[in-house]
Protein backbone atom coordinates (compact mmCIF):
# COMPACT_ATOMS: atom_id res chain seq x y z
CA UNK A 1 0.00 0.00 0.00
CA UNK A 2 2.35 2.31 0.73
CA UNK A 3 4.38 1.49 -2.37
CA UNK A 4 1.69 2.44 -4.26
CA UNK A 5 0.84 5.32 -1.89
CA UNK A 6 4.57 6.94 -3.28
CA UNK A 7 4.33 5.79 -7.09
CA UNK A 8 1.23 7.93 -7.29
CA UNK A 9 2.59 11.65 -7.41
CA UNK A 10 5.02 9.98 -10.39
CA UNK A 11 1.74 8.45 -12.36
CA UNK A 12 -0.19 11.73 -11.93
CA UNK A 13 3.14 13.99 -13.05
CA UNK A 14 3.49 11.18 -16.15
CA UNK A 15 -0.18 11.15 -16.75
CA UNK A 16 -0.05 15.82 -16.57
CA UNK A 17 3.02 15.13 -18.85
CA UNK A 18 1.38 12.75 -21.30
CA UNK A 19 -1.70 15.14 -22.48
CA UNK A 20 0.36 18.13 -22.34
CA UNK A 21 0.96 18.08 -26.24
CA UNK A 22 -2.74 18.43 -26.52
CA UNK A 23 -3.39 21.04 -24.08
CA UNK A 24 -0.88 23.63 -24.82
CA UNK A 25 -1.99 26.53 -27.06
CA UNK A 26 1.30 28.31 -27.76
CA UNK A 27 3.70 25.73 -29.67
CA UNK A 28 6.83 27.18 -27.96
CA UNK A 29 5.95 25.87 -24.76
CA UNK A 30 5.98 22.61 -26.28
CA UNK A 31 9.02 23.72 -27.73
CA UNK A 32 10.25 24.29 -23.90
CA UNK A 33 9.45 21.60 -22.45
CA UNK A 34 11.03 19.31 -24.47
CA UNK A 35 13.88 21.00 -23.46
CA UNK A 36 12.89 20.80 -19.84
CA UNK A 37 12.71 16.89 -20.91
CA UNK A 38 16.58 16.98 -22.01
CA UNK A 39 17.50 18.73 -19.14
CA UNK A 40 16.24 16.41 -16.76
CA UNK A 41 17.99 13.72 -18.53
CA UNK A 42 21.29 15.55 -18.00
CA UNK A 43 20.47 16.61 -14.03
CA UNK A 44 19.66 13.26 -13.27
CA UNK A 45 23.07 12.57 -14.08
CA UNK A 46 24.17 15.21 -12.37
CA UNK A 47 22.58 14.23 -9.48
CA UNK A 48 24.30 10.79 -9.63
CA UNK A 49 27.52 12.47 -8.97
CA UNK A 50 26.77 15.47 -7.22
CA UNK A 51 23.71 14.55 -5.10
CA UNK A 52 24.57 10.99 -4.68
CA UNK A 53 28.07 10.43 -3.99
CA UNK A 54 28.78 14.21 -2.53
CA UNK A 55 30.98 15.37 -5.61
CA UNK A 56 30.32 18.44 -7.45
CA UNK A 57 31.50 17.96 -11.31
CA UNK A 58 31.33 21.45 -13.31
CA UNK A 59 31.99 19.44 -16.78
CA UNK A 60 28.00 18.05 -17.53
CA UNK A 61 27.53 20.44 -20.69
CA UNK A 62 31.41 19.31 -22.00
CA UNK A 63 30.07 16.08 -21.95
CA UNK A 64 26.56 16.99 -23.09
CA UNK A 65 28.74 18.53 -26.12
CA UNK A 66 30.65 15.49 -26.53
CA UNK A 67 27.63 13.56 -27.36
CA UNK A 68 26.01 15.69 -29.30
CA UNK A 69 28.51 16.26 -31.96
CA UNK A 70 29.74 12.69 -31.48
CA UNK A 71 26.28 11.66 -32.75
CA UNK A 72 25.93 14.67 -35.44
CA UNK A 73 29.74 13.98 -37.27
CA UNK A 74 28.76 10.37 -37.19
CA UNK A 75 25.69 11.39 -39.43
CA UNK A 76 27.38 13.59 -41.50
CA UNK A 77 30.30 11.89 -42.16
CA UNK A 78 29.96 8.47 -42.10
CA UNK A 79 26.46 8.29 -43.39
CA UNK A 80 25.34 6.42 -39.96
CA UNK A 81 21.07 5.84 -39.12
CA UNK A 82 20.40 8.69 -36.97
CA UNK A 83 19.53 6.35 -34.61
CA UNK A 84 22.69 4.28 -34.13
CA UNK A 85 24.41 8.00 -33.40
CA UNK A 86 22.01 8.92 -31.03
CA UNK A 87 22.71 5.48 -29.49
CA UNK A 88 26.24 5.65 -29.72
CA UNK A 89 26.83 8.94 -28.77
CA UNK A 90 26.89 7.83 -24.91
CA UNK A 91 28.82 5.38 -25.13
CA UNK A 92 31.19 7.68 -26.65
CA UNK A 93 31.00 10.18 -23.91
CA UNK A 94 31.76 6.97 -21.48
CA UNK A 95 35.08 6.51 -22.78
CA UNK A 96 36.27 10.10 -22.45
CA UNK A 97 34.62 10.01 -18.92
CA UNK A 98 36.72 7.09 -18.09
CA UNK A 99 40.12 8.45 -19.32
CA UNK A 100 39.57 11.70 -17.25
CA UNK A 101 37.82 10.32 -14.70
CA UNK A 102 40.24 8.33 -13.01
CA UNK A 103 42.56 11.31 -12.70
CA UNK A 104 39.73 13.85 -11.75
CA UNK A 105 38.78 11.40 -8.79
CA UNK A 106 42.09 10.88 -7.03
CA UNK A 107 41.19 14.79 -5.76
CA UNK A 108 38.89 15.60 -3.18
CA UNK A 109 35.91 18.98 -2.53
CA UNK A 110 36.95 22.06 -4.56
CA UNK A 111 39.86 20.23 -6.25
CA UNK A 112 37.44 17.98 -7.72
CA UNK A 113 35.26 20.87 -8.90
CA UNK A 114 38.31 22.93 -10.32
CA UNK A 115 39.29 20.09 -12.49
CA UNK A 116 36.16 18.85 -13.78
CA UNK A 117 35.81 23.08 -14.87
CA UNK A 118 39.00 22.78 -16.48
CA UNK A 119 38.06 19.48 -18.85
CA UNK A 120 34.80 21.78 -19.62
CA UNK A 121 37.20 24.42 -20.87
CA UNK A 122 39.18 21.89 -22.99
CA UNK A 123 36.15 20.96 -24.31
CA UNK A 124 34.87 23.91 -25.76
CA UNK A 125 38.94 25.11 -26.78
CA UNK A 126 39.01 22.04 -28.79
CA UNK A 127 35.78 22.19 -30.15
CA UNK A 128 35.99 25.78 -31.37
CA UNK A 129 39.60 25.47 -32.48
CA UNK A 130 39.08 22.13 -34.43
CA UNK A 131 37.24 23.84 -37.44
CA UNK A 132 37.99 21.52 -39.86
CA UNK A 133 35.68 18.89 -38.26
CA UNK A 134 33.52 20.76 -36.21
CA UNK A 135 33.18 24.06 -38.02
CA UNK A 136 34.44 25.95 -34.59
CA UNK A 137 32.26 28.94 -33.51
CA UNK A 138 29.88 28.86 -37.01
CA UNK A 139 29.04 25.69 -35.52
CA UNK A 140 27.14 22.80 -37.74
CA UNK A 141 23.69 23.22 -38.98
CA UNK A 142 21.23 21.45 -40.77
CA UNK A 143 21.26 18.22 -38.39
CA UNK A 144 18.67 15.61 -39.48
CA UNK A 145 15.72 15.71 -37.06
CA UNK A 146 13.67 12.45 -36.21
CA UNK A 147 10.32 12.43 -38.33
CA UNK A 148 11.18 15.65 -40.10
CA UNK A 149 11.22 17.97 -36.96
CA UNK A 150 7.62 16.71 -35.74
CA UNK A 151 8.08 18.71 -32.01
CA UNK A 152 5.02 16.43 -30.82
CA UNK A 153 6.90 13.21 -32.01
CA UNK A 154 9.72 14.32 -30.71
CA UNK A 155 8.47 15.22 -27.13
CA UNK A 156 7.19 11.70 -26.35
CA UNK A 157 10.45 10.76 -27.58
CA UNK A 158 12.23 12.83 -25.02
CA UNK A 159 9.45 11.54 -21.88
CA UNK A 160 10.02 8.00 -22.60
CA UNK A 161 13.52 8.57 -22.21
CA UNK A 162 13.65 11.19 -19.04
CA UNK A 163 11.24 8.85 -17.37
CA UNK A 164 12.72 5.72 -18.21
CA UNK A 165 16.16 7.20 -16.99
CA UNK A 166 14.61 8.35 -14.39
CA UNK A 167 13.53 4.96 -13.41
CA UNK A 168 17.25 3.78 -14.15
CA UNK A 169 18.73 6.95 -11.45
CA UNK A 170 16.18 5.54 -9.02
CA UNK A 171 17.18 1.45 -9.45
CA UNK A 172 21.00 2.52 -9.10
CA UNK A 173 19.76 4.69 -5.96
CA UNK A 174 17.95 1.81 -4.01
CA UNK A 175 20.81 -0.83 -4.72
CA UNK A 176 23.61 -1.55 -2.71
CA UNK A 177 25.64 0.90 -5.29
CA UNK A 178 23.82 3.79 -4.21
CA UNK A 179 24.02 2.81 -0.88
CA UNK A 180 28.07 2.95 -0.98
CA UNK A 181 27.67 5.89 -3.11
CA UNK A 182 25.60 7.94 -0.52
CA UNK A 183 28.19 6.97 2.66
CA UNK A 184 30.64 7.60 0.44
CA UNK A 185 29.04 11.46 0.50
CA UNK A 186 29.06 11.11 4.01
CA UNK A 187 32.13 9.34 5.40
CA UNK A 188 34.29 8.71 2.23
CA UNK A 189 37.11 7.65 4.65
CA UNK A 190 35.43 4.93 7.14
CA UNK A 191 34.19 3.73 3.91
CA UNK A 192 37.95 3.05 2.42
CA UNK A 193 38.86 1.76 6.04
CA UNK A 194 36.00 -0.93 5.37
CA UNK A 195 37.64 -2.13 2.39
CA UNK A 196 35.42 -0.93 -0.17
CA UNK A 197 37.39 0.24 -3.43
CA UNK A 198 35.42 3.69 -3.34
CA UNK A 199 37.29 5.08 -6.38
CA UNK A 200 35.11 2.01 -8.41
CA UNK A 201 31.93 3.15 -7.53
CA UNK A 202 32.89 7.04 -7.49
CA UNK A 203 34.06 6.37 -11.21
CA UNK A 204 30.64 4.30 -12.09
CA UNK A 205 29.21 7.48 -10.96
CA UNK A 206 31.27 9.88 -12.93
CA UNK A 207 30.76 7.47 -16.07
CA UNK A 208 27.28 7.45 -15.86
CA UNK A 209 26.88 10.56 -14.90
CA UNK A 210 28.84 11.63 -18.63
CA UNK A 211 26.29 9.19 -20.56
CA UNK A 212 23.32 10.98 -19.28
CA UNK A 213 24.69 14.01 -20.39
CA UNK A 214 25.82 12.41 -23.53
CA UNK A 215 22.54 11.30 -24.77
CA UNK A 216 20.74 14.75 -23.65
CA UNK A 217 23.54 16.25 -25.90
CA UNK A 218 22.83 14.17 -28.41
CA UNK A 219 19.06 15.05 -28.41
CA UNK A 220 19.54 18.60 -27.95
CA UNK A 221 21.40 18.09 -31.71
CA UNK A 222 18.86 16.54 -33.35
CA UNK A 223 16.01 18.36 -31.39
CA UNK A 224 17.38 22.06 -32.59
CA UNK A 225 19.01 21.47 -35.59
CA UNK A 226 22.03 23.12 -35.11
CA UNK A 227 25.04 23.07 -32.45
CA UNK A 228 28.17 25.08 -31.86
CA UNK A 229 30.77 25.12 -28.97
CA UNK A 230 29.04 28.39 -26.90
CA UNK A 231 25.71 25.61 -26.10
CA UNK A 232 28.39 23.48 -24.25
CA UNK A 233 29.93 26.16 -22.11
CA UNK A 234 30.41 26.30 -18.22
CA UNK A 235 27.41 28.36 -17.92
CA UNK A 236 25.28 25.23 -18.51
CA UNK A 237 27.36 22.93 -16.48
CA UNK A 238 25.93 25.54 -13.69
CA UNK A 239 22.33 25.18 -14.77
CA UNK A 240 22.61 21.55 -14.32
CA UNK A 241 24.38 21.65 -11.04
CA UNK A 242 21.60 24.28 -9.78
CA UNK A 243 18.80 21.91 -11.50
CA UNK A 244 19.61 19.79 -8.44
CA UNK A 245 20.36 22.42 -6.01
CA UNK A 246 17.11 24.00 -6.68
CA UNK A 247 15.06 20.47 -7.08
CA UNK A 248 16.93 18.56 -4.34
CA UNK A 249 20.19 16.93 -3.94
CA UNK A 250 20.09 13.18 -3.14
CA UNK A 251 16.46 13.14 -3.96
CA UNK A 252 14.67 11.43 -7.90
CA UNK A 253 12.23 14.28 -8.17
CA UNK A 254 14.87 16.82 -7.51
CA UNK A 255 16.49 16.82 -10.39
CA UNK A 256 13.15 16.65 -12.26
CA UNK A 257 11.82 19.66 -10.45
CA UNK A 258 14.33 21.69 -11.22
CA UNK A 259 15.51 21.08 -14.93
CA UNK A 260 11.91 22.46 -15.87
CA UNK A 261 12.81 25.39 -13.29
CA UNK A 262 15.63 26.23 -14.89
CA UNK A 263 14.43 26.28 -18.36
CA UNK A 264 11.30 27.89 -17.75
CA UNK A 265 12.16 30.81 -15.14
CA UNK A 266 13.88 32.86 -17.51
CA UNK A 267 11.11 32.81 -19.69
CA UNK A 268 8.58 33.82 -17.17
CA UNK A 269 10.80 36.56 -16.07
CA UNK A 270 11.04 38.46 -19.73
CA UNK A 271 8.74 40.74 -18.74
CA UNK A 272 11.21 42.34 -16.94
CA UNK A 273 13.66 42.45 -20.02
CA UNK A 274 17.14 44.05 -19.68
CA UNK A 275 16.86 43.45 -15.86
CA UNK A 276 15.77 39.31 -16.81
CA UNK A 277 18.97 37.57 -16.01
CA UNK A 278 19.92 39.48 -13.24
CA UNK A 279 16.31 38.98 -11.39
CA UNK A 280 17.03 35.10 -12.16
CA UNK A 281 20.48 35.40 -10.66
CA UNK A 282 19.79 36.96 -7.85
CA UNK A 283 16.55 34.03 -7.58
CA UNK A 284 18.60 31.29 -7.97
CA UNK A 285 21.20 32.89 -5.43
CA UNK A 286 18.75 33.35 -2.75
CA UNK A 287 17.24 29.73 -3.24
CA UNK A 288 20.61 28.27 -3.02
CA UNK A 289 21.50 30.12 0.09
CA UNK A 290 17.73 29.50 2.01
CA UNK A 291 16.81 26.44 0.50
CA UNK A 292 20.10 23.80 0.68
CA UNK A 293 17.67 21.04 0.66
CA UNK A 294 15.49 22.23 -2.39
CA UNK A 295 12.19 22.20 -3.20
CA UNK A 296 11.62 18.31 -2.37
CA UNK A 297 13.37 18.72 0.41
CA UNK A 298 11.20 21.62 1.39
CA UNK A 299 8.25 19.66 0.61
CA UNK A 300 9.13 16.26 2.80
CA UNK A 301 10.42 18.67 5.85
CA UNK A 302 6.51 20.36 5.93
CA UNK A 303 5.05 16.72 5.01
CA UNK A 304 6.07 15.25 8.13
CA UNK A 305 5.61 18.25 10.03
CA UNK A 306 1.80 17.76 8.93
CA UNK A 307 1.89 14.11 10.10
CA UNK A 308 3.20 14.96 13.74
CA UNK A 309 1.11 17.27 13.70
CA UNK A 310 -2.02 14.79 12.81
CA UNK A 311 -0.46 12.33 15.23
CA UNK A 312 -0.29 14.45 18.28
CA UNK A 313 -4.13 15.70 18.18
CA UNK A 314 -5.21 12.25 16.86
CA UNK A 315 -2.84 11.19 20.41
Amino acid sequence: MNRILALLPWLLALALLAVLPQVLTVKYYLHLSILALIWVIVAQGQNLIQGFTGYVSIVQAGFMGIGAYGSTLMGLNFQWPLWATMIMAPLITALFALATGYPSLRVKGHYFAIVTLAFNLIIVIVLVNYSELTKGEAGISNIPKPWGGNREAFYYLALVLAASLTLLAALIARSRVGEILLAIRQNEDLVAALGIAAWKYKLFAFVISAMYAGLGGALYAHFQGFINPEIFGVAQSLDAILAVILGGSGTIAGPAIGAFLVVFLPELLRFADSFRLILYGLILVLATIFMPIGIVGIAKAAFARIIRREVRHGG
